[in-house]
């Protein structure tokens, strides 16, 4: 892979238009992994009124003061402009002196989560194993589950692309990641990967496995540690070393840029 240039930070936009997909915990995460990997990581937090990935940035570094301890983390600001010119250049100024930058969407339509997926150097868009979660991206035959059409949502990004290409930009490398996927059914598990691989050459995105329902990733929030943080934790069972692996496999997928004289803090074991 090609090291970032200094002057340009890879964007990654986490978005999906619905709720409750572990879309901030999962790009917590990333965030973390590539600040443990050395990278200088800005995130910006594009719901000003959950504001959980803020939140969860804000608990980080109040555990760091009050146990004294250093830990990787990332630049994070909430944006509650108006309009998608002053998201850009919020975008600018964080972004400068920076590997990577994070925007975690709101759970809804919304159109600076719009303009932010359009801009996305890579696009992440965690999912359910549920065909409520994949009717964002495209629509089903209710009796052979063969895909119908592409949503807006999917339109919106194929068409972005196509325009990018146009204007010689580079690419999006969109993903689409199984969150959850233990928690489904064999029979419907099969069904949504056939759709999921069927839809996935006609929208132009490639899937992912992400991370399993465990309740310890809502038990990390108030201090705003995470699975990476193996030293704070405490004893670990062996559901938490596999989950910590998943974030592993997860960002190996995401084929992210290398980092340029990046320094790992710790390693990811």
């Amino acid at each position: 892979m090609n090291a970032l240039p200094d002057s340009s930070p890879h964007r990654i936009t986490f978005a999906n238009e619905k709720g409750g997909t572990g879309k901030s915990t999962t790009a917590v995460h990333v965030a973390v992994a590539l600040a443990y990997q050395g990278a200088r990581v800005a995130a910006i937090d594009l719901d000003p009124r959950q504001r959980t990935m803020d939140r969860y940035f804000e608990n980080r570094a109040e555990t760091t003061a009050n146990r004294g301890i250093d830990l990787p983390t990332a630049q994070c600001a909430v944006f509650r402009g108006d309009t998608t010119e002053e998201f850009d250049a919020m975008a600018a100024e964080m972004g400068k002196g920076m590997d990577f930058l994070i925007v975690d969407t709101p759970g809804r339509d919304d159109v600076f989560a719009r303009h932010a997926a359009t801009e996305a150097d890579t696009l992440v868009t965690p999912m359910n194993d549920s065909f409520v979660d994949f009717d964002l991206i495209g629509q089903v035959d209710a009796e052979t589950f063969k895909v119908r059409r592409l949503s807006f949502y999917a339109e919106l990004i194929w068409e972005t692309r196509k325009m990018r290409a146009i204007q010689k930009r580079k690419e999006i490398d969109w993903v689409v990641v199984r969150n959850r996927s233990g928690h489904t059914e064999a029979r419907n598990m099969q069904r949504i990967e056939k759709a999921l691989g069927e839809l996935s050459k006609r929208a132009g995105f490639r899937v992912a496995k992400g991370l399993s329902e465990r309740v310890i990733y809502r038990e990390l929030f108030p201090s705003g540690l995470t699975l990476l943080d193996k030293g704070h934790l405490g004893e670990l069972g062996t559901s938490h070393l596999v989950a910590r692996q998943e974030m592993r496999s997860l960002l190996a997928s995401l084929h992210l840029p290398a980092i340029a004289k990046a320094e790992p803090r710790l390693e990811l074991a």
